[in-house]
């Protein structure tokens, strides 16, 4: 009998990365399918068998993108440790029936994403974009300013990005509003003015220099954002998303940036990505555009890869995973 772990690692990360995880234990033994699985995804069936071969065997996986009909292909796989924190592109009906247990990469993103937030802020207050307009226009022309100082953040869903994202901008004197789905009345937490339950969103919409959105994708937060919600922010409010497209109704957010609903959008996500060449957003000059990179860092591979062995240990100890997701809810 083979009494060790099979870990199937099927995404390519870093050597570094890759290291960390095999030195966890010499109880574990990690097969590297990353080049298997990217053969399929680009349409190479010529390795399929050898793909299904190893996925049979595999106890633990380690991924990002799944394999067509993962679960069937493996049917002793207890764990799957997915790279994003983010889980809505994988919990398909047959994983969330199954009996595996999901975790994902929850706590290594929220500096760099509040690092991100603010960033837009400071944009939009300080007109990043017209300096830019200007240059590639070849254009001088004094503009004034504005200061963050003051202002207030909305923050809906208040997890570990939202938390940071409020600690961040108190130290700009911001006023934080947020929403919270446990919220009741009274509930207070740390660097936040107001907390609202998520039935309150038009109050924090209606107060919010910056709304920001930072909660999963579910069924129940898809299209959170559409036209009475871009209709109750102010006109000079902006819209910051760094979580999922799929939150915002993306037509009606168009609407909104052309015809002056609110003031401007940060968009790191959408609801197709790559973003269509032909999409407006693309080319508004109240939008500030990039492409899905407010969690990436050079040491993602690496941090994820730590975390990811911190819960090999716990698994091969029979402790307790960090980060496991509901199933159900989606996070």
């Amino acid at each position: 009998m083979d009494e060790k772990l099979h870990v199937v690692v099927v995404n390519y990360i870093e050597p570094e990365a890759m290291d960390i995880i095999r030195a966890v234990s010499d109880a574990i033994v990690v097969t590297d399918a990353s080049a298997l699985a990217r053969a399929e995804r680009n349409g190479d069936a010529s390795r399929g068998a050898e793909l299904d071969q190893v996925l049979a065997s595999a106890d633990v996986v380690y991924a990002l993108k799944l394999p067509d009909r993962f679960v069937e292909r493996a049917p002793r796989m207890r764990w799957l440790q997915t790279i994003s924190t983010g889980v809505d592109r994988i919990l398909s009906p047959e994983l969330v029936n199954s009996p595996v247990t999901v975790t994902n990469m929850s706590g290594i993103h929220e500096v760099t994403i509040a690092e991100f937030v603010l960033m837009h802020m400071l944009m939009f207050v300080k007109d990043a974009p017209r300096s830019f307009y200007q240059q590639i226009e070849g254009r001088f022309k004094w503009f004034p300013m504005d200061v963050l100082t003051g202002k207030t953040v909305g923050i809906i869903g208040l997890g570990r990005i939202g938390r940071e994202v409020a600690r961040v901008v108190r130290f700009f004197n911001m006023k934080v509003v947020a929403t919270k789905r446990t919220a009741t009345q009274g509930d207070i937490e740390e660097n936040v003015d107001l907390l609202l339950p998520l039935a309150k969103l038009h109050d924090l919409l209606q107060q919010s220099d910056f709304v920001v959105l930072a909660l999963p994708l579910t069924p129940e937060s898809r299209n959170l954002i559409g036209e009475p919600e871009l209709r109750a922010m102010k006109p000079t409010a902006k819209l910051i998303n760094v979580s999922r497209g799929a939150i915002v109704d993306e037509p009606a957010l168009i609407r909104a940036l052309q015809e002056g609903w609110i003031g401007g959008a940060g968009l790191d996500v959408f609801v197709q990505e790559p973003l269509p060449a032909d999409s407006p957003l693309r080319r508004m000059q109240n939008v500030i555009f990039s492409p899905h990179v407010s969690g990436n860092i050079a040491e993602y591979d690496v941090g994820a890869a730590r975390l990811f062995a911190e819960n090999l240990r716990r698994f091969l100890a029979g402790e307790p995973l960090l980060n496991i997701v509901d199933k159900e809810r989606g996070y």
